[in-house]
Parts: structure tokens; sequence; C-alpha cells
């Protein structure tokens, strides 16, 4: 069981940056794949990037490309999501989720979910 919690949210100007956190509870962070995932007003709620549990191999939607980084740091329990160069489009409250063992692409497969933090970039 992990229990997740985000923070980092905020208002920024467009061209601007952000870093969300996601702090977990527990023992075994190590052993749970990470996810970003973020939902937009009126949209579902998309894929913004994973890592897997070493923090060697990330993944990131075409949309967030060369602007968003996922990192983690497993003695700190958290994983961290660098956003720069915002856009406007990028407004949405963002969630972390885990998996344990392996890296799912769809957000069904995660098990566990934190609360969301809201990022709203201003044009």
């Amino acid at each position: 069981q992990v229990q997740l919690v985000e923070s980092g949210g905020g208002l920024v100007q467009a061209g601007g940056s952000l870093r969300l956190s996601c702090a977990a509870s527990g023992r075994t962070f190590s052993s749970y794949a990470m996810g970003w995932f973020r939902q937009a007003p009126g949209k579902e709620r998309e894929l913004v990037g994973t890592i897997n549990i070493s923090g060697g191999v990330s993944t990131y939607a075409d949309s967030v490309k060369g602007r968003f980084t996922i990192s983690r740091d497993n003695a700190k329990n958290t994983v961290y999501l660098q956003m720069n160069k915002l856009k406007p489009e990028d407004t949405a409250v963002y969630y972390c989720a885990a998996h344990w063992a392996f890296t799912p692409t769809l957000q069904s497969a995660y098990n566990y979910w934190g609360q969301g933090t809201q990022v709203t970039v201003s044009s």
C-alpha cells in the first residue's frame, strides 16, 4: 500500500516553470513505477509521462516532450515533474500514480493515486 501526495502546483505565466512533487508513504516506494497524469477542464485525464522503478527510464507524451522532465529520488520517496516553457494548454489538475514493479501507460492499470494539484498557466 502506498499513499501519494502531490504539491507544487500554482499559477504561472506562459513560458514559466514549475516543479511538482509527489511524496509517497511506505518503505517500498523504490518498487513502484510512477506516472504523471493530468486532466484539463472538460477533458479526459491523460498521461503526461512515466518513470520506472530505478529512475533510469522515463517516457513522455508528445505534447510535453522536450519541456517536461520526470525524475525520482527513492531515498526521499519522491517523484518530481519539472515543467518548463509552460503553455496555457498545460493548465490542468496534475496527478501522480503508482504501480508495482513495471511501468504501464494505461491509467487504469495504476493502483494508487494522489489527490491532484492544480496548475494554471496564464497567457
